[in-house]
């Protein structure tokens, strides 16, 4: 292994460790209580300290291009584990899941909902092949899959999907618990806010479920097995959704605002 890879890889490590050290940090908005992940502080820091300005000494190595490209094309495999673990929380609870399946599988109908609205306002503020990226779906797990293995994440649409992904880490994960408690005050059933906690994004389920479990203690386990199987649910059936709807229906909207296909 090349000592760019090394050194590259050591770094990593260490924001992983500096993000598990500062840890999960709950921050009071009066009544509300919003839940910053370690994954933020990870994602924060790498961006703070790829300023090019602070590029210095080993990072101008960290940050090469060469490693930049390896991060993007691996970036997939460290998303495999997640799924594990959302069965190992979803198993306990499978009979209680199963009663409500249909409402699980209904929730992924509403993905398409960033074509319908995000694609027409991306392209009006000028964005071309990024916006097939950053909006055929919310720009997490199965998104970032497919666009990395259909363009790959250093072209334009990689590019779109990838920064969708980032936005969403950042501010989708704190958006998503101060949610829940607002949602909760109105009269939302805490089943029903776990199951809407599972959309797709990893970091914004478990910000939400987090939030939910603080206002339902006494249910955290069948908060955090729904959260888990709605997730799950809308990871596989979102792939269909992706691929049968969402795609041609970009195809068909993109045809008419550029006058050629999305996604071939």
């Amino acid at each position: 292994m090349k000592k760019d890879k090394i050194v590259f890889l050591l770094y990593v490590m260490g924001i992983i460790f500096i993000s598990e050290m500062i840890g999960m940090q709950f921050i009071k908005v009066g009544s509300i209580t919003i839940l910053v992940l370690p994954l933020v502080f990870a994602v924060l820091l790498t961006m703070i300290i790829g300023i090019p300005a602070l590029r210095k000494g080993p990072l101008k190595s960290v940050y090469s291009k060469e490693n930049i490209k390896f991060a993007g094309s691996n970036l997939i495999f460290i998303m495999l584990p997640l799924m594990a673990r959302y069965g190992a929380d979803v198993a306990p609870k499978i009979n209680e899941i199963l009663q409500l399946g249909w409402v699980f599988l209904l929730q992924s109908v509403g993905n398409i909902g960033t074509v319908i609205l995000g694609l027409p306002i991306a392209l009006l503020l000028g964005l071309n092949r990024e916006a097939i990226g950053a909006t055929l779906g919310i720009g997490r797990e199965g998104e970032l899959a497919f666009i990395t293995e259909k363009f790959g994440l250093n072209g334009d649409e990689g590019r779109g999907v990838l920064s969708m992904y980032l936005v969403g880490t950042l501010f989708g994960s704190l958006f998503f618990s101060f949610i829940p408690p607002l949602l909760s005050a109105v009269g939302f059933d805490y089943r029903a806010l776990a199951i809407a906690s599972g959309l797709g994004s990893a970091s914004m389920m478990t910000a939400s479920s987090s939030a939910i479990v603080g206002l339902y203690p006494e249910h955290a386990s069948t908060i955090t097995s729904f959260a888990g199987a709605s997730q799950l649910v809308t990871s596989f059936m979102g792939t269909y959704v992706m691929v049968f709807v969402s795609i041609p229906l970009m195809n068909a909207m993109y045809r008419v605002f550029k006058k050629e296909r999305a996604i071939n």
